[in-house]
Parts: structure tokens; C-alpha cells; sequence
């Protein structure tokens, strides 16, 4: 499934954030940044797929939120707060320009975005899959 290969590939790349420390300069805080993007937009693109193929209607909409909403409803994600706090942080990246906004995604990535993907992946792999 190629959007579980790619959810895979760009959370092995996101686990790089822990090689770096502040202070950042620009363009490792970009980076950092923007591995957190990725690997949240390929997130909800797998998770919208996987219900689409269980039969979910819901994920046809295509809208990041009534994914994760669904997901939450059909079991796949456990904290939907959560989910929703990552989406608030992936719809700031466009303001990522200012470093204290950078700052707190990198931060939020860091401390509970990676593993809240990892506990995502391990719920695919047991639960969704075939």
C-alpha cells in the first residue's frame, strides 16, 4: 500500500529531529519543520485511504479533520485532542517564518507528535492492514 510506504518512509526521516538541539539557525529550523509537515500530511493520506478501503464513507471528503475524526470513531487513533492539536500545528507551518511559532513545532514534534505517529503505525500494522 503506498501511502503506508509513504507514511513509513517520512516517519523514518522525521526520527532525525532528535539529532538536533537548539539553538537552531534558520535552516535546520526549516527542516525540522518541515519534516514534521510531511509526516503529518502523509499521515491523514494513509489514514483516509485505509477507512476509504473499510468501507468508512466519511474519508471521501478529503478534509484533514473529518479524517482524523473518523479515525478516532473507528478506532485507529486513541487521542483525538491530540490529532487535532497536530493538525493546528501543521496549518501553522505556513507561519513558521517566525521563529517562535517554528520553535513550538519543532518542540511539539519532539515531545509528543513523533510518538503519537509510532503509536499510529503500530495500530496500522496490528488492526489495519491485511
Amino acid at each position: 500500500m503506498k501511502k503506508y510506504e509513504n507514511f513509513c518512509a517520512s516517519l523514518r526521516n522525521m526520527k532525525e529531529i532528535y539529532n538536533y538541539m537548539e539553538p537552531y539557525d534558520n535552516v535546520v529550523l526549516t527542516g525540522l519543520v518541515g519534516l514534521y509537515e510531511i509526516c503529518f500530511e502523509q499521515s491523514w493520506k494513509m489514514m483516509k485511504e485505509i477507512l476509504e478501503l473499510h468501507g468508512y464513507e466519511e474519508g471521501a471528503t478529503g478534509s484533514p479533520k473529518i479524517i482524523l475524526k473518523t479515525a478516532y470513531k473507528a478506532g485507529m487513533i486513541k487521542d483525538e485532542e491530540l490529532w487535532l492539536q497536530g493538525l493546528q500545528a501543521r496549518n501553522n507551518v505556513t507561519h513558521s517564518y517566525n521563529q517562535n511559532i517554528a520553535l513550538g513545532i519543532v518542540k511539539n514534534a519532539k515531545e509528543k507528535f513523533y510518538d503519537m505517529f509510532i503509536e499510529l503505525k503500530r495500530e496500522i500494522e496490528e488492526n489495519w492492514l491485511e
